[in-house]
């Protein structure tokens, strides 16, 4: 390879969210008063949604190149360069576009969301998502006093599909304002294929239905798999927005920056209107450089992901042959099936905290239908990798299965 995805990068004493925030995000741990068997800086980090592996060197340049202009007052996106730089990224990657007009920039998509939300929803309205489902979903529903309602995926031993009778029986009685749907799907890694897409938007546009089809994660495929954006199937229909971003493509989450693209002209002027519409120059730059010049980066990274979870794959039925995982479609997360070793009881975050020195996130990150599961990021240098994983499959033999009612 070209790139050096096994070098082992320094991360402390950088404000990472990984290194210095995993007490108050997983433990709730404010004041650091929790005592666990490792020393903090011995943890192996297999949590949060970045990579530890360094951005392209086009991004980083990219970046340079703005800082020695060296004035960095108010910004927006003005320059048509960036919006045909993610253009031609859609058009090549997914055969797909959109209207300039239709594109506004957020400063993450779970703050797009929030907003969103809001627009959207009126007083009386329900905000539904599919569940297992990253719980900032219901987070944004939450913060606007809306209620959730949950399509629960069924699983067929860790193959998730959607519950179609469900979802039209949602739709149709539950007073949904908005469709919060994830594409391909955190945590469980599907890549909805388009008849599922099709069969999914038909029920949203039959029930005349807000969507925001949220595609963070649609660059990062298995080699092989293919991505459809949800607003290609339906090119007519102005309630569909679309989220992607370069976040978690090209570890830029630090940057927070989004594209959302809003056709809908009432729920875009309402964005116009209200939002604090101002960009960082440096995340500009670095996206546009992603797009324009990381391509090969990104394909790389993509094999050395393969490898990654092939390996995860290998080491779980040789070593954790109760536990069922299946190598998701897309995505640097393993959602693994452990219920066999854990009760609805058990908090398995703090059990491989303890027991393992390997940080993750159980399923009450992730709202519900998910009991038992854990879900472990791969994206880091494999030998980082064979050390948790190492750690986690000696911590539950030492456990052992358990008996379920």
């Amino acid at each position: 390879m070209k790139y050096n995805f096994d070098e082992i990068i320094e991360r402390k004493r950088t404000n990472a969210m990984s290194v210095e925030g995993f007490r108050e995000y997983i433990f709730q741990d404010v004041e650091h008063k929790l005592e666990l068997p490792y020393p903090d800086d011995e943890f192996v980090r297999m949590w949060v949604a970045d990579m530890d592996f360094a951005t392209p060197d086009v991004v980083v340049d990219a970046i340079k190149e703005r800082v020695e202009k060296r004035i960095f007052g108010y910004t927006r996106v003005f320059d048509p360069g960036y919006y045909e730089a993610f253009v031609n990224w859609t058009k090549r990657r997914y055969d797909w576009t959109f209207n300039k007009k239709d594109l506004v920039m957020s400063n993450g998509i779970i703050p797009a969301l929030f907003e969103l939300v809001e627009y959207i929803c009126k007083d009386e309205e329900n905000v539904l998502f599919l569940t297992p489902s990253y719980a900032y979903f219901k987070y944004a529903a939450d913060f606007n006093g809306r209620k959730s309602v949950c399509s629960d995926l069924i699983n067929t031993d860790g193959y998730f599909t959607m519950d179609y009778d469900d979802l039209e029986d949602k739709m149709a009685n539950e007073n949904i304002g908005v469709v919060i749907f994830c594409h391909p799907h955190n945590p469980t890694g599907r890549v909805w294929k388009e008849d599922e897409l099709k069969k999914f938007g038909d029920i949203c546009v039959k029930h005349n239905k807000y969507v925001i089809s949220d595609e963070i994660h649609c660059d990062l495929l298995r080699q092989g798999e293919t991505h459809i954006p949800m607003a290609k199937l339906f090119p007519e229909y102005e309630r569909l927005i679309t989220c992607m971003a370069p976040s978690k493509t090209f570890n830029l989450a630090g940057m927070m920056i989004s594209n959302i693209i809003i056709p809908d002209a009432e729920i875009r002027g309402r964005w116009n209107a209200r939002h604090y519409n101002f960009d960082n120059p440096l995340s500009i730059a670095a996206t546009q450089g992603a797009y324009e010049k990381g391509e090969e980066w990104l394909e790389e990274l993509r094999a050395y992901l393969d490898g990654n979870m092939q390996y995860v794959g290998d080491c779980l039925k040789e070593h954790l042959p109760a536990a069922n995982f299946r190598i998701p479609e897309a995505t640097y997360l393993a959602w693994v099936d452990a219920t066999a070793y854990f009760t609805a009881e058990d908090d398995i975050p703090m059990f491989f905290a303890k027991k393992a020195g390997v940080l993750l996130e159980g399923s009450t990150m992730f709202v519900q239908n998910g009991n038992g599961f854990f879900r472990l990021n791969v994206a880091c240098p494999r030998s980082v990798l064979e050390d948790g994983m190492d750690r986690v499959c000696k911590a539950l033999n030492e456990k052992g299965t358990v008996a379920h009612k």
